[in-house]
């Protein structure tokens, strides 16, 4: 992604009481092996205690009322006043296993903590954050390993005056979620190194990159390859070192091959110069030939990619005009000699294909759809979603759960970043730098670029049928450096990215990092 255009959690907070919200009253006979009354629908509107249900707290905060996700009720904490409040449900006689909570929630956000909570269980209490989302619902999942035979399932508030939080049919059932992926693109890096850019653990000590992120939780590294780009950079060569150094670090890798010595995305995907001139049929060769010879060198040296995508948000095809979706044979045809020279290399390398937007759920069907038709070859499904460009939380979840399903694949986010702060650390203005321009509820600070990424890993770990493979961070590393700028062909361009980099001006390591920790 580039458009080179202007465009560990807080401790809970004791009562006034003097009694945490973890030391939960005594359990009262209510307590049963299944959830009862998630949908809240026995009470009716103005129920202060639902069915089955017990609260803690500033009670007051805690109802029912109509206007459910399912049903006709739902769930609501809200005060005129702050309040802090807990509606919780203790469940006994469990088999111990592994079990998933599932609830649909909506958030004014503004609050202290807004979460949903499994604890009590014998293990390691798990939280979900509730996303902020003022009118469409959202579902968040909340995984638990029970080995007490008992767990208390609990939504919790702590907030400011006139927060609010709606939550509607719970469920409890067997099984586990969590995401194999969480990853960032670190293609910037190289570049930032050799001009003289640091790297700091957030103690302030210097370190390796790769390794500050790694520690921080970060398992899978996404590598862009350019063909023959000017400054040397992100080409064949420069990937084959750096794979080097995420494997090392016990990292797999995913390599992005933009078909192309600059930037590709949905408004440019132009040809290699070395391959300008050639037919449609030679295309299909250079692609295949150029896939194999990278992903080739990569095995030989012991560094086989786990992951390839084979172009760059290819809203539009890739390879223009031959490659463009104005053509969707010839597309195909140049998409699958990517991919035969992939399996070629390793059977076990999955194939991505990769769009721009989540939000935009019918774009995405048009094009698969036609991916299908063509009979396009590919394993995984991955989609750019930036907040501030692609629309809400709740319209990307749509269509990633709609593509898992309608064509039976797994779904990532291959790119998503947010700001820590808006000003500029070099000259050049920064792609997101005024508050117009973020998502509502999420500030450009450190805190709002850790809920954000936490909130976009919570509706990909959501995916039904464990079809969310995780996300990727994009460019966690492109810190501003001077002669480290967007454009390859001139060593004066600047960075817009810098204030949304995991490492601060300071150069050290941003606290966000803990959402690599996410279940």
């Amino acid at each position: 992604m580039f458009h080179p255009r202007r465009t560990l959690r807080a401790l809970l907070l004791p009562l006034a009481a003097g009694l945490a919200l973890t030391a939960l009253p005594a359990q009262t006979a209510q307590a049963a092996s299944t959830l009862t009354n998630g949908g809240f629908e026995s009470d009716g509107t103005g129920a202060a205690t639902p069915s089955g249900w017990s609260e803690y707290g500033d009670t007051g905060a805690s109802y029912t009322e109509s206007g459910g996700h399912g049903g006709s009720y739902r769930l609501s904490h809200y005060s005129a006043s702050a309040y802090k409040v807990e509606t919780y449900q203790y469940l006994s006689g469990l088999t111990n296993g592994t079990y998933t909570l599932t609830a649909w929630v909506r958030s004014s956000g503004g609050q202290n903590s807004a979460y949903m909570s499994l604890k009590n269980c014998g293990s390691s209490e798990q939280r979900t954050d509730l996303p902020v989302s003022t009118s469409s619902w959202v579902r968040i999942v909340t995984s638990v390993a029970v080995t007490n035979n008992q767990c208390t399932i609990s939504v919790h508030s702590d907030a400011n005056a006139g927060n609010w939080i709606n939550v509607d049919d719970l469920s409890f059932t067997s099984g586990r979620t969590g995401l194999a992926v969480k990853g960032a693109d670190i293609s910037s890096l190289a570049k930032s190194e050799a001009k003289g850019g640091v790297y700091k653990y957030s103690s302030g000590s210097t370190g390796d990159a790769v390794t500050i992120l790694k520690n921080a939780g970060m398992n899978y590294a996404r590598l862009k390859v350019w063909v023959n780009p000017a400054d040397g950079y992100n080409n064949k060569t420069r990937v084959l070192a750096m794979a080097k150094r995420v494997k090392a670090a016990g990292m797999k890798l995913l390599v992005d091959f933009h078909y192309s010595d600059t930037w590709a995305d949905p408004g440019k995907q132009t040809k290699p110069a070395a391959w300008a001139s050639h037919s449609y049929s030679q295309l299909k060769t250079d692609v295949y030939n150029h896939t194999y010879d990278v992903l080739n060198a990569l095995k030989a040296q012991g560094t086989t990619a786990d992951m390839v995508q084979i172009g760059n948000e290819i809203n539009g095809g890739m390879l223009w005009s031959e490659g463009s979706t104005d053509n969707w044979s010839q597309l195909a045809g140049l998409i699958n000699s990517g991919y035969s020279a992939t399996k070629a290399v390793s059977s076990g390398t999955q194939v991505a294909l990769h769009l721009a937007n989540a939000g935009d759920d019918a774009t995405v069907r048009w094009w698969f759809d036609n991916a299908k038709t063509y009979g396009i070859d590919y394993d995984v499904i991955g989609l750019s979603y930036y907040g501030y460009w692609h629309g809400s939380l709740a319209a990307a979840q749509t269509t990633l759960d709609d593509a898992a399903s309608r064509y039976g694949k797994p779904v990532f986010i291959a790119e998503t970043a947010y700001p820590f702060r808006l000003d500029s650390d070099d000259s050049l203005t920064n792609q997101i730098d005024t508050t117009g321009e973020l998502v509502t509820g999420y500030p450009a600070t450190v805190a709002g670029q850790t809920r954000w990424m936490n909130d976009v890993a919570g509706i990909v770990e959501a995916v039904p049928n464990g079809r969310g493979l995780g996300v990727f961070y994009w460019e966690a590393t492109w810190t501003a450096v001077t002669g480290n700028g967007w454009d390859p062909t001139d060593a004066t361009s600047g960075n817009g990215w810098e204030n949304q980099a995991l490492f601060g001006y300071d150069d050290k390591a941003l606290s966000s990092m803990t959402w690599f920790s996410h279940r």
